[in-house]
């Protein structure tokens, strides 16, 4: 949350990517960070109905969890929230893996409004435990060393795809809230087209 939207210019604690932002928080995982995928696709139809029948203004999904196999009942929620008008930003994964021979879901699944995300150090290179793959990652952001917010009005540092993916989800918010007529397509068109290009990525 604090990486996404923490208030900056105010000389407080951390500053975020998008400085005037709402999150919806959806839990689904334990403390000990499992869960179900079934929770997971409860968690995004919430989001979705939130959308469709309340008129939220949701524009992006921050998914900074992922493991265990191929699921067409969460691929068909993550589908349903993209044709909402929703990105869905998810995290590559942290173990050194190649995604596009071994996939991590659900940031593998091969759907067009999915925004793929590694992690990077702070010499614009991949993070040691970054997942990749040339097909199944969309980008990298800042995922080593992150100075984030943490729960008991704290701060600390963090590490993986999981402090990545929301760099990402925040920008979404930034492009939407400038460009609102905006669709998923040209959203994640434009974030791509903004990246700096490193050739050992």
């Amino acid at each position: 949350a604090g990486t996404i939207g923490a208030v900056g210019n105010n000389g407080l604690g951390v500053t975020g990517v998008n400085w005037d932002v709402q999150i919806m928080a959806l839990k689904f995982l334990g403390s000990g960070g499992s869960g179900s995928t079934a929770g997971a696709i409860e968690a995004i139809q919430y989001m979705t109905r939130m959308k469709t029948e309340y008129g939220v203004n949701v524009v992006a999904s921050n998914n900074s969890w992922g493991g265990g196999g191929f699921s067409q009942s969460l691929q068909d929620a993550i589908q349903a929230s993209i044709d909402a008008g929703i990105l869905f930003v998810a995290a590559a994964g942290n173990a050194s893996s190649n995604i596009d021979a071994s996939p991590f879901y659900p940031a593998s699944y091969p759907l067009d409004g999915i925004i793929s995300v590694a992690a990077s150090d702070h010499n614009d290179q991949l993070s040691g435990f970054s997942n990749f793959g040339a097909v199944g990652v969309d980008l990298a952001a800042p995922g080593t060393s992150v100075l984030s917010t943490l729960p008991g009005n704290s701060y600390g540092l963090g590490n993986g795809t999981s402090m990545a993916s929301p760099h990402v989800a925040g920008a979404v918010g930034l492009l939407k809230a400038f460009s609102p007529e905006s669709s998923v397509a040209e959203i994640k068109a434009a974030l791509l087209a903004g990246v700096d290009e490193v050739p050992s990525m």
